[in-house]
């Protein structure tokens, strides 16, 4: 018989998973007590929090658990890059069913080890909390560290600013899209398959590789405004536009497949406005100006069509 959180109790599932949990290089007092103790060196401490839940933000038919687990590890580290700080830890709450295998968790918490060693070294989970749910729900929170720096924020866009982004465009969007098109009900052999003939777009949706340093590069390196690229291009350079009162003009030969780069989300790339002449940092590649006026244009024309993540409505206005 398989081992359950139902048959080993929580402080039976903690002692299976806080070994495998990797420990943050601030860390003055991990899980065990209350609460944690965690170096905050700049005197600021920079905080994000994200939900999953299954349904809406994941299918356990097109993720495995350590996939679940590097996830939501990404998905934090790379809000807390986007305000030009280094992330330091994570704390996370996982309400799971009563007959779940205690090898998800396990394998769950190895993502979250794997993600932190690959994207974001010294980085850790220092607490959290474990509960039962009939659906599946993880909630992370990360903290981050900016080092003596301000923060960088969406509301500094000059015009005359360039618009960069380092990481990819488009390829998460890709791979959602291909799931629902290919394993809708989800289809867990479908969604294999998907992983062998499309790898790259099914490896950035269910496995997204942010910058995360490139978050301090291009604080260091002067940016005016920065995001991460969580809901789509078209809608999250609107909102750089808005928190700064300008316009952002992207190049349609900088954009690759328009579609796609523009609409599809969930690329957990960088998105910033550097002032002109400044050398571009890390992976910063060109894909337009900041100009006066507002919203998002392509090529000189107002991008309008409605795009992006909402999670009452799903992408692009229809429901996922």
């Amino acid at each position: 018989m398989s081992e359950t959180v139902r048959s080993l109790g929580e402080a039976g599932v903690l002692r299976r998973i806080f070994p495998r949990l990797p420990a943050a290089a601030g860390e003055l007092l991990g899980p065990g007590d209350d609460a944690a103790v965690v170096a905050a060196p700049d005197g600021r401490v920079v905080i994000t929090t994200d939900m999953m839940i299954h349904g809406p933000d994941f299918r356990l038919a097109w993720s495995s658990p350590h996939d679940l687990g590097w996830k939501a590890a990404a998905t934090n580290l790379s809000d807390i890059a986007a305000m030009g700080a280094v992330p330091t830890a994570l704390v996370v709450a996982i309400a799971a069913p009563a007959e779940t295998d205690i090898g998800f968790l396990e394998a769950f918490a190895d993502g979250l080890r794997d993600c932190c060693a690959a994207l974001a070294p010294g980085c850790g989970v220092v607490g959290g909390d474990l509960s039962v749910s009939g659906t599946l729900t993880i909630a992370v929170t990360a903290f981050g560290d900016l080092e003596g720096r301000d923060p960088v924020l969406r509301s500094g866009a000059r015009v005359g600013d360039v618009v960069a982004v380092s990481g990819e465009l488009g390829a998460a969007g890709t791979g959602l899209a291909l799931l629902f098109a290919s394993a809708p009900e989800p289809d867990a052999a479908a969604a294999a398959a998907l992983r062998i003939e499309h790898p790259r777009a099914l490896a950035a949706q269910l496995t997204p590789r942010p910058p995360i340093a490139d978050g301090r590069a291009a604080a260091i390196a002067g940016a005016t405004s920065m995001l991460d690229l969580s809901d789509g291009l078209a809608i999250d350079a609107r909102r750089i536009a808005a928190a700064s009162g300008v316009g952002l003009d992207l190049r349609s030969d900088a954009l690759g497949d328009l579609g796609p780069a523009l609409d599809g989300g969930e690329d957990h790339s960088l998105l910033a406005t550097f002032p002109p002449g400044t050398a571009l940092p890390g992976g910063f590649r060109p894909l337009g100006a900041v100009v006066a006026g507002e919203g998002v244009l392509v090529d000189g024309v107002p991008y309008e069509r409605p795009s992006g993540w909402d999670p009452y409505v799903g992408w692009n206005g229809a429901a996922g």
